[in-house]
């Protein structure tokens, strides 16, 4: 019998470099060299080859698949609108390197060097976008329920890394003349900016429609993953369990705080990718077969309806 489409895509060696042709492609069309993204695709670029990494060293699928990087890819690409943004382009980039990072430190309490890469990371995400600091708990949570890592010393040491790239900025700016202190107050008061109220009309309808997206596919792979969690290893569930608890705090996030878009939505598919991915894998059936074509027409018809907008400025 042989495989159903999901299933040789899923499997095929030549998924990812086709991706990375399209996402490429997706880029120039957009405008990679007539806006000059350059620092924004890269960044792009280096989120991806985390997201690959990420699923090498800790086997996220159990087969042999190259869908978590594949599903990043395509789902990033869907958002063209949040191409033009250098800041949440490089917070996602830090997000990603310390989602890497973070997992190098499994059920080792000492391991300081591992979570101070961990943390720099974060913290250079926070010099571009203060939202940032916002998943400081999600990591220290998952540092103590999932990774198994948190202790004085770790703890100590993500202090340490997340403060780090401040230390080589504020005296910078104090050689220039600045106010290096009233910098970072300035910087950090975002946070406190917390809205009584949320403003929902500050999203337009394609934001609306990706982060429906999104949450369909977390709640069909996150599904699958639980009900079919034992058939991992442990490692693997403890990551996964952790991408569905900051996959819920993300939304939460979203609802009070509707202004960090941007970076939420990143955060988004970062944790969604591996979620969707595994259960696209490891499905057989010609409901899930089904399912697979009209989400990827879904996603692709949503990527040329986003292209069209950027490029005419509906």
């Amino acid at each position: 019998m042989s495989k159903r489409i999901q299933n040789s895509i899923a499997e095929s060696r030549y998924t990812l470099p086709i991706t990375a042709i399209y996402s490429i492609f997706i880029w120039l069309i957009a405008g990679l060299v007539s806006q000059q993204w350059w620092i924004q695709f890269g960044c792009f670029v280096v989120s991806a080859l985390m997201m690959m990494m990420l699923n090498k060293e800790n086997m996220l699928i159990r087969i042999y698949s190259r869908l978590v990087s594949s599903a990043y890819l395509v789902l990033s690409c869907a958002a063209v609108f949040l191409f033009a943004s250098r800041s949440s382009a490089i917070m996602q980039m830090g997000a990603a390197m310390s989602l890497f990072l973070l997992w190098h430190s499994y059920q080792d309490k000492s391991s300081v060097g591992w979570t101070f890469y961990t943390f720099l990371c974060l913290g250079a995400g926070s010099l571009v976008l203060s939202e940032v600091l916002y998943y400081l708990p999600i990591y220290w949570l998952m540092m103590a329920w999932f990774i198994f890592s948190l202790s004085w010393r770790t703890f100590f040491a993500s202090i340490l890394g997340l403060i780090t790239p401040y230390w080589f900025c504020l005296p910078y700016f104090a050689l220039k003349g600045e106010d290096s202190f009233a910098l970072l107050i300035n910087h950090l008061s975002s946070l406190l900016n917390i809205v009584s109220l949320p403003d929902y009309s500050v999203l337009n309808l394609s934001e609306w429609i990706f982060l429906g997206i999104l949450i369909l596919l977390m709640v069909i792979g996150s599904s699958h993953f639980i009900a079919n969690s034992y058939k991992d290893t442990i490692r693997v569930r403890e990551i996964y369990y952790s991408f569905i608890v900051t996959a819920v705090y993300s939304l939460f996030l979203l609802l009070i705080q509707p202004q960090c878009y941007d970076m939420v939505i990143h955060v988004l598919i970062l944790v969604v990718s591996p979620m969707i991915a595994h259960f696209f894998a490891l499905t057989h059936s010609r409901f899930t077969n089904i399912l697979f074509i009209i989400t990827l027409t879904v996603i692709l018809l949503f990527t040329g309806y986003n292209l069209w907008i950027s490029l005419f400025h509906f």
